[in-house]
């Protein structure tokens, strides 16, 4: 199903411009923001860390809220390897996850991602995020690369 119009306001110009708003969206728990990001076509596809396939719009929008409705979520895209055609972006991202449910509980985890772009008339969209757990290697790796760095 086509979104209206003032949905279609602010499409992104480059497939990183898209990925900045998908990230912006989940720090602003703003599922309308995040959704706008989402290309209008039948088979877009998520996955959560050590969920199941979710397929289509309306399946990812309910996933994202319900993730959303659990408490203050901070995703950090660290460590992007980006592939890039003139119609096609491909981005490996790991995700540093802060989620707060309640004050003083706060977890933390690295994930693993993958977002896929297209190119569409309507600007740059995504039609997958796959996410996964990240292992010890990845962890150890980004701490020490942000360690190095600061």
């Amino acid at each position: 199903m086509p979104r209206s119009t003032s949905a279609r306001a602010g499409l992104q110009s480059s497939a990183e411009a898209a990925e900045t708003v998908f990230y912006e969206a989940l720090q602003a728990a703003d599922v309308d923001m995040l959704m706008r990001v989402w290309a209008d076509e039948d088979d877009l596809v998520c996955v959560h860390p050590g969920g199941p396939r979710i397929v289509g719009a309306a399946a990812i929008r309910a996933s994202f809220e319900q993730i959303l409705s659990r408490g203050v979520l901070r995703i950090t895209p660290e460590r992007v390897l980006r592939t890039n055609t003139l119609s096609c972006a491909v981005h490996s991202v790991v995700e540093r996850v802060q989620m707060q449910a309640d004050p003083g509980d706060t977890k933390f985890a690295f994930v693993l991602a993958t977002n896929i772009y297209i190119k569409t008339p309507d600007g740059w969209r995504m039609v997958l995020h796959h996410a996964s757990p990240g292992t010890a290697h990845e962890v150890a790796e980004v701490i020490a690369t942000a360690e190095r760095l600061h």
